[in-house]
């Protein structure tokens, strides 16, 4: 059975990364959907489950690397990140709600930077004020902003660097 957040939250969880593989894929999608949906409830991002799968097949046919990041403790995806190692660009990072305030966030930035060391960038939904906390607090700077032109949302444009 499935832990709850409070649950997950009560013990130090630990992370193990593994590259995506096509297996992943479903429960990936899900896993975005879930957290994209709690964090922006108006948008319905179940609608969006097929451009989702196509988008994370094309950023993995680019050679943007795509980590998983898994529950040791009983092998749940709990988030992913993709990086583009030659630009430091992060398309997505999305962590199941159930592992909010886990520490799951900052694993995955912290993947994120191990794997482009020097120079991370991402764009950001303003109305987003989890993600502009997450990222805030793992030292991006804002330095402008932008309009998603999926969704037509204002975005902050962030970085980070050494």
């Amino acid at each position: 059975m499935s832990r709850t957040r409070k649950q997950l939250s009560e013990r130090s969880l630990k992370f193990q990364f593994h590259p995506f593989i096509h297996a992943y894929l479903c429960e990936l999608i899900d896993l975005w959907i879930a957290a994209w949906s709690q964090a922006m409830p108006a948008i319905g991002f179940e609608a969006r489950r097929v451009w989702a799968g196509e988008r994370i097949i094309a950023l993995n046919d680019q050679g943007i690397e795509i980590a998983c990041a898994f529950n040791t403790a009983n092998g749940d995806m709990a988030g992913f990140v993709t990086v583009d190692i030659k630009s430091g660009h992060v398309d997505q990072l999305a962590v199941d709600p159930r592992y909010w305030g886990t520490g799951a966030a900052k694993a995955l930035v912290d993947e994120a930077k191990r794997r482009a060391p020097s120079r991370l960038f991402l764009d950001v939904n303003q109305d987003n004020v989890r993600a502009v906390r997450v990222y805030e607090r793992e030292g991006f700077r804002r330095w402008g902003e932008g309009v998603n032109a999926t969704s037509g949302l204002k975005t902050w444009h962030y970085e980070w660097r050494v």
